[in-house]
């Protein structure tokens, strides 16, 4: 069983190929704002380095957001064509999930701009706080000094910690959601549609 995993949501292209339960070839790159231009590059060196083809895939897993408003559907939009034409299975998973992997008591925090983030709190895989865009005010004056940020922890005075996320694909992969209808996949937004129309993304 071949799934090809992908996820464009935030700064990151990030690519995996997973053979039955082992990764077997990855891309995770800083790609902002570049991630249509890259992707179909990245997919097929990453392909070639695992020597398979396309038809070698059987299913895909995309992360659903939240994040860019323009990347979430890249990632999304390749899956659902690809998926749809060769009738294969597609699962999604939340951006701020994957990035939390099954990592103890962790916030994840990802840029929102505009002075916002979107946020969530996991506990071994598991969702203890949903996810949320707020701002950054709001979110450090609950911080616990001793909880692990994932993510742009830069904004909020932390390090930023960035997690293999081809890794995390796999770690969560009872996590994924299968989609009934490929059609009807829609990416996770967190923010009212006239947020990104003003600017604020």
């Amino acid at each position: 069983m071949i799934t090809l995993c992908m996820d464009t949501s935030h700064v990151y292209l990030a690519l995996a190929l997973i053979r039955d339960d082992q990764v077997i070839a990855r891309v995770q790159e800083s790609c902002w704002k570049k991630q249509s231009e890259e992707i179909f590059p990245r997919l097929q060196e990453m392909m070639d380095r695992a020597g398979l083809k396309p038809e070698d895939i059987d299913q895909m897993v995309i992360s659903e957001g939240p994040g860019s408003y323009t990347g979430v559907r890249i990632a999304m939009t390749i899956a659902k064509v690809f998926c749809a034409m060769r009738d294969l299975p597609l699962y999604t998973i939340g951006t701020l999930a994957l990035y939390a992997g099954m990592k103890p008591d962790c916030r994840v925090l990802l840029d929102a701009r505009g002075g916002r983030a979107y946020t969530a709190v996991y506990d071994a895989g598991k969702m203890t706080e949903a996810p949320s865009a707020e701002e950054l005010e709001t979110i450090q004056a609950r911080l616990s000094p001793d909880q692990e940020i994932i993510g742009d922890g830069h904004l909020v005075g932390r390090e930023d910690a960035i997690p293999d996320l081809a890794a995390n694909f796999l770690l969560l992969k009872n996590s994924w959601n299968r989609a009934e209808n490929v059609h009807l996949v829609k990416p996770e937004y967190l923010k009212p549609a006239e947020s990104y129309l003003t600017g604020r993304k």
